[in-house]
């Protein structure tokens, strides 16, 4: 067990008043309004658009990180409904890490960041044999099998280019799909129906790759994108600052610095280098004080230092760990009080969410059953 470090921290947090006041730790109390998740949206999708960009290579995770930034109780369909309406996509947006994001953001966005990851992503291309002229017939062929409002599961790609020649072994799939995905050629889109039979209620973890030309029919034009990215950003995440946004973008320092004095006028500066949008939302009395966050949330994740959310003894479990992976938190009042375990397994998904918590005191039982279960009437639902 961990020491009540982290359970003082979340009766801190707590003394905080929800008309705004100031306590102990301001900068939790604003972020937890900036998340949207003490001041919920009222849609899934305004809760992406304020979000502008969530991480979802977890795609449930993505999935139940809007929905548990929105009011009421909406189910993983009411989200799917989402992507299949074309008001979501999912794609490599930042730092060769997948999101979900607003279809008509989508473009700018990647014009902002897509040159940075195509270079990083260059010397992986060249190990795998993947040269400009074998991507430009993986594109012929992709685009050819798509066209006319064609959809094609990451299978189906994948047969396609291996009838072509192209072999997708050994991760060259992969990187045929993130190159032509920062292109702006494909994007990911509906999500994949399970076929009928046991175990069909579980939330599937694919969707259908389209052709981004015939799939974004609207596309939003801010006048300075990268101007844009870093007010968004600010909007969703702050109180953050430039080193935040170079960890959550991956873009240097010296665009980071440029970005944020593009768009001053928009900000609010609260601490020394760190900013929250002028508009701040304002939180409501019913959102809940203790939430099931899903791995490589947003809150968590997207900051240089996570210490203000995740005590030092916590960090090692939660993680990264060795693998990569964020493990899903429990959140108490702004504060990583625990983890949490869910199978998403086919005939398994139904099983109720375990909890472990690592901060004695930081939560109650009853306050832990409401977080979780909503999470799981999100999955069953």
């Amino acid at each position: 067990m961990i020491s009540g470090q982290v359970a003082a921290g979340a009766r801190d947090v707590a003394a905080v008043g929800q008309d705004g006041d100031m306590g102990p730790d301001p900068l939790l109390v604003r972020r937890l309004r900036s998340h949207r998740l003490s001041a919920p949206a009222a849609t899934v999708t305004d809760a992406a658009a304020h979000m502008l960009a969530v991480q979802a290579q977890e795609f449930w995770g993505g999935r139940w990180a809007l929905a548990c930034r929105t009011t009421g109780e909406p189910t993983l369909a009411d989200v799917d409904a989402a992507f299949a309406s074309g008001a979501l996509v999912r794609s490599w947006t930042m730092r060769g890490t997948i999101h979900i994001v607003p279809a008509q953001d989508l473009r700018w966005m990647l014009r902002v960041t897509g040159e940075r990851q195509r270079r990083q992503a260059a010397s992986r291309r060249r190990q795998l044999g993947l040269g400009d002229d074998i991507l430009a017939r993986a594109e012929r062929v992709i685009v050819t099998a798509l066209r006319g409002g064609g959809r094609m599961t990451r299978a189906d790609v994948f047969a396609a280019l291996d009838a072509a020649g192209i072999s997708p072994a050994g991760q060259r799939g992969y990187h045929i799909l993130f190159a032509l995905s920062v292109a702006g050629v494909l994007v990911q889109g509906p999500v994949v129906a399970r076929e009928p039979g046991p175990g069909r209620g579980a939330p599937t973890r694919e969707q259908d790759f389209v052709l981004a030309d015939e799939w974004l029919t609207a596309s939003a034009e801010p006048a300075e994108p990268l101007a844009e990215l870093f007010a968004r950003y600010i909007s969703g995440h702050g109180p953050a600052g430039v080193e935040d946004f170079v960890w959550w973008t991956g873009l240097p320092v010296s665009v980071a610095r440029e970005a944020a004095a593009a768009c001053a006028d928009r900000l609010v500066e609260v601490d020394e280098g760190r900013f929250v949008a002028a508009d701040l939302p304002r939180p409501r009395s019913s959102a809940p004080s203790v939430i099931a966050l899903p791995s490589f949330d947003e809150y968590y994740i997207s900051y240089a230092d996570r210490s203000r959310v995740c005590p030092p003894e916590l960090a090692a479990i939660v993680g990264p760990g060795r693998n990569g992976m964020v493990r899903p938190v429990l959140l108490a009042r702004g504060v990583v009080a625990g983890v949490w375990t869910h199978s998403k397994a086919v005939g398994r998904h139904d099983d109720d969410p375990v909890p472990e918590l690592l901060a004695p005191g930081a939560a109650t039982r009853a306050e832990i059953a409401d977080a979780l279960g909503r999470y799981a009437r999100f999955i069953a639902g």
